[in-house]
């Protein structure tokens, strides 16, 4: 098969930019797809970030410490960026003016107004595609509910549930970073760094809240700066924001939590979908598994735990038999994202990556969901502004 091949420059050569390059690596898993990235630029404000691109990716031909001398490579097609949320603004507008598609990391801009000059940058440029990395909805379970949502198999929803966990910071003594600060991460802390994910689906389904009432939490209050210090932290550990959705045909409550200390859950993503003719969830904690319980009238209330075959968005070599995981994930929304980059509208399945709309409600929301947790009280949310 003859592949259009994608010419990707990498802004932030940390982890998540190794997780793209990594994928890249791994394209020939994929079948029936006529798109390739090949990532031929890496750009690092440290110089010895790319070491490990040049070390491991043949394709790459160019290193750069300033993203605007990457920008300006007119071999570039696209770009992948994941840098602090205090760069977000400055360098996604620079990327768009470019003119080059993009892939960026949440939230898309430190608060909401770095969040509405790149929305307008976006605007100014409506050829260049633009979306927001959010991997965990290509799960094959989670895949399985949003075609349950789509076939409005839920009858009445009584309720839903999101959730984005970690464990990671749950010891005092891990060394502090960039998202413990505000100046780097961010007021919104956990929401900001965690929340794209958890309103990845709700947007997608049109599921906008009309009101908010937020309850954050700071665990670990300071935090060793790896130099014999201690530092304090200034951003929230926990969120977990209360909201009442209004769709118009239904009214239902819906719980979003994101968080950074939770025991026991190591990178554990989540929805729960209740309702009075269908309910599901599915929990990447159990990542073959999906949880229904269909409901006749009168009939036996009981869930059906059914094993998901590695049936993903996009095909692959792996038999229906073996375990998705995360890397599969990734690699699914880069295979999202390049289809897209070449089909525009007539991909080769529906689910495209998070939208820069759904970007900016998460703002929406956690800008009412800061200030709920100011006053205590519930925050309404006025979507036509």
């Amino acid at each position: 098969m003859q592949k259009k091949i994608i010419r990707f420059g990498v802004i932030g050569c940390g982890l998540m930019g190794k997780e793209f390059a990594s994928s890249a690596a791994r394209w020939c898993h994929l079948t029936h797809i006529d798109s390739e990235p090949r990532i031929v630029a890496v750009c690092d404000a440290n110089p010895a970030a790319t070491g490990w691109f040049q070390d491991n990716l043949a394709s790459v031909e160019a290193t750069y410490t300033d993203y605007k001398e990457m920008l300006a490579n007119p071999t570039i097609d696209a770009i992948y960026c994941a840098v602090p949320h205090n760069l977000h603004a400055e360098i996604y507008i620079d990327i768009i003016e470019s003119g080059k598609h993009l892939l960026g990391e949440k939230p898309f801009g430190i608060d909401q107004a770095a969040n509405k000059l790149i929305m307008e940058a976006i605007d100014r440029n409506p050829h260049v595609i633009v979306r927001c990395s959010s991997e965990f909805p290509f799960f094959p379970g989670v895949q399985q509910i949003v075609g349950w949502v789509g076939e409005n198999k839920f009858g009445k929803i009584i309720e839903v549930e999101a959730g984005f966990w970690h464990s990671s910071d749950l010891d005092p003594t891990k060394t502090i970073n960039w998202k413990r600060r505000i100046a780097t991460n961010g007021e919104y802390g956990c929401m900001g760094d965690l929340g794209m994910h958890v309103l990845h689906l709700p947007m997608r389904f049109g599921w906008k809240p009309n009101s908010v009432r937020a309850l954050l939490s700071k665990i670990v209050r300071e935090r060793p700066d790896g130099k014999g210090e201690m530092v304090p932290c200034e951003t929230w550990d926990n969120a977990i924001l209360a909201c009442e959705v209004d769709t118009g045909d239904q009214q239902f409550p819906m719980v979003l939590s994101t968080k950074r200390i939770a025991p026991g859950h190591a990178n554990t993503w989540f929805i729960r979908i209740m309702g009075t003719e269908f309910s599901a969830e599915f929990t990447t904690k159990n990542p073959k598994q999906v949880r229904s319980l269909p409901y006749k009238t009168g009939g036996v209330q009981s869930w059906h735990i059914t094993d998901t075959p590695y049936k993903s968005a996009y095909e692959t070599l792996t038999g229906g038999i073996f375990e998705f995981g995360f890397s599969d994930s990734i690699l699914q929304m880069w295979a999202a994202f390049c289809d897209e980059l070449t089909h525009r509208s007539k991909m080769a399945q529906p689910f495209h990556c998070a939208t820069p709309e759904e970007a900016a409600s998460s703002h929406h929301i956690f800008t009412a969901a800061l200030e709920s947790n100011r006053t205590g009280q519930t925050i309404s949310l006025h979507w036509e502004e």
